[in-house]
């Protein structure tokens, strides 16, 4: 028979992050610091508010852009923590931030079109890309400058079919955030090329020691911006798989065609479980995500300093829940150190190079764990990294 299968989705490569995973899974006394996934249980008022509405026997569709109830928190949401203003007509409810970006893609990509994509950043945006015909066009960041765009690298990689540029702050896997100060330097750009946003803010609420700031907050990006996040992360709503877009009028509309035929809609039941998130939440000024927070700031703390202690330079994430230690003093690359640590250690990180290539000489680890793991784990690396040092092999 002849070859079935499309050569776009061939020549993908699979997650980085997968192969990890899976090679964890393997072995029964790996201990893992792979998975971008809250360790708290999703808070009881939005469990209870899921099973009350099976208990009423709410499981039919809702209407393709969503409840409009929770459209209409999320708009609430979005303007009093952000300062982001978009109608409930404006945004459609997906399943999870991860349909929001394949959609928000597949709105906008034609074949050829260039979408400029931070490198190191989230695995997704590449392939999504590359499979609508698209091309991917990285702009490097580095450790120096904070892991951060400037309009300079911006402007470098701009050519006559660049069509977006996606923001993903913070960022998923260094930590870093975009302030204020560098977001509105990369507007004149923006402009001066007529460039759309896509702003991936799905880890927007956990920042530490600054605010986050959405480019969709810039009256200069007005019409601009697709805004795309969620509940997973936050909220502790991983698997139910509820997200969000917010876009222009015009966009909008083409997404909702796309999420029509593609889903049709987000899980009722995870529909009303947001909403009793929002809705509470904006009751108590969101006292389980701000818990949930401060637990986070304290290991990140904790991790900063144990992989500076081992020597293994660590830059400082300002957000999201992951730190991105350097491990080129090791004379390994990320992909080296990580195969060797998983053999020899019996502990699971992610090679920075899954990210991209500006991501090689590093590895991303996750400090959604308890504190118990992650003491045990940091152990466990450094004694790996002391063996190196005294040419051991004994970890």
């Amino acid at each position: 028979m002849r070859d079935f299968l499309s050569k776009r989705a061939k020549d993908i490569p699979p997650s980085g992050i997968r192969k990890f995973f899976d090679l964890a899974a393997k072995s029964s006394d790996v201990v893992s610091l792979g998975v971008g996934e809250p360790d708290f249980i999703t808070p009881w008022n939005i469990r209870d508010a899921a099973i009350s509405t099976i208990k009423k026997g709410y499981t039919q569709y809702t209407s393709n852009k969503g409840l409009s109830s929770l459209r209409s928190e999320i708009s609430l949401y979005l303007k009093e923590r952000f300062s982001v203003d978009f109608s409930a007509d404006n945004i459609v409810v997906t399943m999870g931030a991860s349909e929001g970006i394949d959609v928000a893609l597949r709105s906008i990509v034609d074949f050829g079109d260039e979408i400029l994509v931070p490198d190191p950043s989230y695995v997704s945006y590449a392939p999504s890309i590359s499979l609508l015909g698209g091309v991917p066009v990285t702009i490097g960041t580095s450790a120096e400058n904070g892991f951060k765009i400037t309009p300079e690298a911006l402007e470098q990689v701009i050519t006559p079919k660049t069509k977006a540029i996606i923001l993903s702050y913070p960022n998923n896997p260094t930590g870093a955030i975009m302030e204020k100060e560098y977001i509105r330097a990369l507007i004149p750009v923006i402009l001066k090329y007529d460039l759309l946003v896509i702003s991936d803010e799905i880890y927007a609420e956990l920042t530490y020691g600054e605010d986050h700031c959405s480019p969709a907050s810039f009256k200069e990006l007005e019409g601009r911006v697709i805004l795309i996040s969620g509940f997973s992360k936050a909220f502790a709503m991983t698997g139910w798989r509820i997200g969000y877009v917010c876009s222009p009028a015009e966009i909008c509309n083409t997404i909702l065609k796309i999420h029509q035929y593609a889903a049709i809609c987000a899980p009722i039941f995870s529909q009303y479980a947001a909403l009793e998130g929002l809705k509470k939440g904006r009751e108590d000024g969101f006292k389980d995500v701000e818990i949930m927070k401060k637990e986070y700031d304290k290991r990140r703390k904790f991790m900063i300093g144990e992989f500076n202690r081992m020597g293994l330079t660590c830059f400082e994430p300002k957000g999201s829940f992951y730190v991105f230690p350097c491990v080129e003093s090791t004379g390994m690359d990320g992909e080296t150190f990580a195969m060797r640590l998983l053999n020899e250690a019996k502990v699971a990180v992610v090679p920075g190079s899954a990210f991209g290539s500006f991501g090689k000489n590093f590895i991303r680890c996750s400090y959604a764990y308890s504190m118990d793991n992650l003491k045990y784990a940091t152990d466990k690396i450094a004694d790996f990294v002391g063996s190196l040092k005294n040419g051991r092999r004994d970890v």
